[in-house]
């Protein structure tokens, strides 16, 4: 049996009641957090472009989360997409190397709302769409990344095709064509990293629209190609040839063991490959009392996957010409956080960003490769501090914190929330959204709770 076969009888089959409820649970907080980056990602420019862009094509009638943008159903997915991810503060499944939610969630609630479906549609598709993306990207064993391919992109277009399906009603048989149908639009390239361009920001959207659109044509008796994972010119024979990959994960353990739960949320905003490396240096700074001043030089040590997206090209790693830049470089988090004794939004701010002292510090850093990292299982991040008196401090975080090992809790998750609303929502918005995304499979509408996450 093929392994699109396997997943699509197995999503075919589930129903709410096959969820444990600590997973529809976390299920909901991952939404929440998803929820809240969105509105903190409308105030910045990015949001504005993607808008306007978007709404050349015409209106619609699904709003946007923390917009009073009203679009189709496929923009607003391109849209909701675009602000879930904008801050790379999202969610992301370590091992997948995805980031989950971004995708699965714009498709969901799209879905949902053309299919006049109610929020427990809504939630359950969403929960199938991550775990389907996060076995995609198991599969690929950390190397989409290593060719250049972004997998929240890839492997989130075929998490949206079953969430969008599921939603649909679509049967076993169109469930296997639309992963099949979406197969040819799983895509998305790593190439602005090296220029700081906004591609990434748009990859989970389009993956989203792409799920969407082959779950549709699936529907209406289109065709395509079983064989998508493991065929001869399927994902990861095309994607990852040569490179050791393991296509059957992607049903292994799918209704059975879940992956949602493992799914972590993220405590800083910048690239999960970093996180560890703040972490260190925040508890070198706490323990032994650092200041930028008393730094002479900065090892760190980090796997040579990770190491090529948060430290190539040196020049925009050494010297972030702009925010994007400076959340994907390893030197400026590090430093910034010596320096800052912190990492929060307001670190990648214009006037951080030409810190002389951060930038000062960032050219002391030396990055080599790390042989005891456990990535892909985690992003593991050492540190070595060379004080300017001649002490030698170092600090190894193994697992990252959030983490499904150090996980952020749902508590804390709320905190995140609240956090990423302030600067944009009044009390009101912010306990309104968070009682709808809490209350996700109560029976109500999946229109309602879209227009109640939307801005007022």
């Amino acid at each position: 049996m093929s392994i699109a076969r396997q997943v699509a009888d197995v999503v075919a089959r589930t129903t709410w009641d096959d969820v444990p409820p600590p997973v529809l649970d976390r299920a909901r907080h991952l939404v929440l957090d998803a929820v809240g980056l969105a509105f903190a990602s409308s105030a910045h420019p990015f949001a504005d472009v993607a808008a306007d862009a978007l709404a050349t094509f015409g209106t619609g009638d699904v709003p946007v989360l923390g917009s009073k943008t009203r679009l189709s159903a496929r923009d607003a997915a391109v849209l909701n997409g675009v602000l879930v991810h904008g801050l790379d503060f999202d969610d992301t499944h370590i091992g997948a190397v995805t980031h989950v939610s971004a995708a699965a969630l714009p498709a969901a609630i799209s879905a949902a709302v053309a299919a006049d479906a109610s929020t427990r549609d809504l939630l359950l598709g969403y929960l199938l769409g991550v775990e389907v993306s996060a076995r995609v990207g198991l599969a690929g064993a950390g190397a989409f990344h290593d060719l250049g391919f972004h997998p929240t992109a890839v492997a989130g277009a075929f998490g949206s095709a079953v969430a969008a399906g599921k939603i649909a009603g679509l049967d076993a048989d169109q469930l296997v064509a639309a992963q099949g149908v979406v197969g040819s639009m799983a895509a998305g390239l790593l190439e602005f990293l090296e220029d700081g361009s906004w591609t990434k920001r748009l990859h989970p959207g389009w993956a989203a629209q792409s799920g969407i659109t082959a779950a549709t044509f699936a529907k209406a008796g289109w065709s395509g190609p079983e064989a998508v994972y493991e065929g001869r010119f399927g994902l990861f024979a095309s994607h990852l040839s040569g490179r050791d990959t393991h296509p059957e994960l992607v049903a292994d353990g799918l209704g059975q063991r879940w992956e949602t739960p493992e799914t972590a949320v993220k405590p800083f905003p910048v690239c999960h490959f970093a996180h560890a490396f703040a972490d260190a240096v925040l508890l070198l700074r706490a323990e032994h009392g650092l200041t930028a001043a008393d730094v002479a030089s900065v090892r760190c040590a980090i796997h040579p996957v990770p190491g090529k997206v948060v430290c190539e090209p040196a020049a925009a790693k050494w010297a972030p010409r702009d925010e994007y830049d400076a959340k994907f470089s390893l030197p400026y988090i590090v430093s910034t956080a010596l320096a800052r004794d912190r990492f929060t939004l307001a670190e990648l701010s214009e006037e951080a960003l030409r810190d002389p002292e951060v930038l000062a510090l960032a050219r002391k850093v030396e990055v080599v490769p790390d042989y005891e990292s456990a990535f892909p299982a985690a992003y593991s991040g050492w540190v070595q501090v060379t004080t300017t008196d001649g002490r030698v401090l170092a600090h190894r975080e193994q697992v990252n914190r959030g983490h499904a090992d150090r996980p952020l809790t749902d508590a804390d998750v709320v905190a995140k929330y609240r956090e990423s609303m302030a600067p944009v929502a009044d009390d009101a918005t912010t306990e309104r959204v968070l009682a709808a995304v809490l209350s996700l499979g109560d029976g109500g509408s999946a229109r309602d709770f879209a227009e109640a996450c939307a801005a007022g």
